[in-house]
């Protein structure tokens, strides 16, 4: 089962999904040389996901929210975290109305299809839970109230994995609702070259054509949920996979069934932007270490990364 030149870049999905192309390419003016990153990121759109960026300062995770949100015809959010921002800076508050002797319900930043979290660990585990709501449930609650948050809900949450003074790491159930976990990196020569040539882009932002609209993603959310064929021999090799995991001896614990589950639904999702309706051994491959490496827990004092434990079990799994 597999899929002889699997490979990436716009050329490559041009055939199957010339929308998704034009994305690729319109996301790459913002950042160039990134396009492993930029499918991720709309694989992950694409399944009804949340992704997390953790990188270091000025590499563009902001414009590539903006640039994301305008392509797709996302309304944009965002929250800038840090120690004294509170639950209700996030999902909005209720304020009494003299005039009618009740209260009125205004909605925060949550409300909106794409929400940039910037330096998610900056906010204070009280206002994290709020996120957590939002992002496992698609709702907010308010005094009580519980307000459904408008569709399709998407996330970018960015953290600076070097400083963490003042910071509240991320537990692990938050982390657990994030479909990918992604770095950025520093640009290429070539591509840094280009970046320093053509100066700061944002502005051009609001020239981008938007290629699709929000209604539109709701229903090929559900398309490719339905529509996307996964075997019997795919599902067995993510279940090995999850089972190596739980049984490593670096491991505290492995990946839980939500996460088999996000890998599969983002795998369906990258074989709808290739023009397939089955999912390949190689979509799961490449998604596996942002989609699952983010879920385990080493045991104190090892010496292997996550990253490095899960490519060992990527290696020593047979690929169907």
């Amino acid at each position: 089962m597999s899929d002889q030149g699997y490979s990436f870049g716009a050329a490559n999905f041009e055939a199957a999904n010339p929308r998704v192309a034009e994305a690729l390419r319109q996301l790459s003016l913002i950042l160039h040389g990134k396009e492993v990153v930029l499918i991720r990121l709309l694989a992950c759109v694409f399944a009804g996901g949340h992704l997390l960026l953790e990188d270091l300062p000025g590499l563009g995770k902001t414009t590539l929210a903006l640039a994301a949100a305008r392509l797709l015809g996302m309304r944009f959010g965002r929250v800038q975290c840090t120690n004294d921002l509170l639950p209700t800076d996030v999902t909005g508050l209720s304020v009494y109305k003299a005039e009618t002797g009740q209260f009125e319900f205004h909605p925060g930043p949550v409300f909106s299809n794409l929400l940039l979290v910037d330096e998610i660990n900056r906010a204070t585990p009280k206002t994290q839970s709020a996120l957590l709501e939002a992002m496992g449930e698609d709702q907010v609650t308010v005094d009580g109230t519980s307000y459904a948050l408008p569709r399709p809900f998407f996330v970018i949450a960015t953290q600076n994995p070097v400083e963490h003074a003042g910071t509240f790491p991320l537990p692990e159930s938050q982390m657990d609702r994030f479909m990918v976990k992604a770095s950025v990196g520093y640009p290429s020569r070539d591509a840094e070259r280009q970046i320093l040539r053509l100066g700061s882009q944002r502005q051009d932002l609001f020239s981008f054509p938007s290629l699709f609209t929000a209604e539109e993603i709701v229903a090929l959310q559900g398309r490719i949920e339905q529509d996307i064929r996964v075997d019997d021999r795919i599902l067995d090799y993510v279940l090995d996979l999850a089972e190596r995991t739980r049984n490593h001896p670096q491991l505290e614990c492995g990946v839980s069934p939500r996460g088999a589950m996000m890998v599969l639904r983002v795998a369906r999702s990258l074989a709808w932007m290739r023009g397939r309706d089955y999912v390949v051994p190689e979509d799961v491959r490449f998604l596996a270490p942002e989609s699952l490496a983010h879920r385990l827990q080493p045991l104190a004092g090892g010496s292997s990364s996550r990253g490095e434990i899960l490519q060992s079990i990527l290696d020593a799994v047979p690929i169907p």
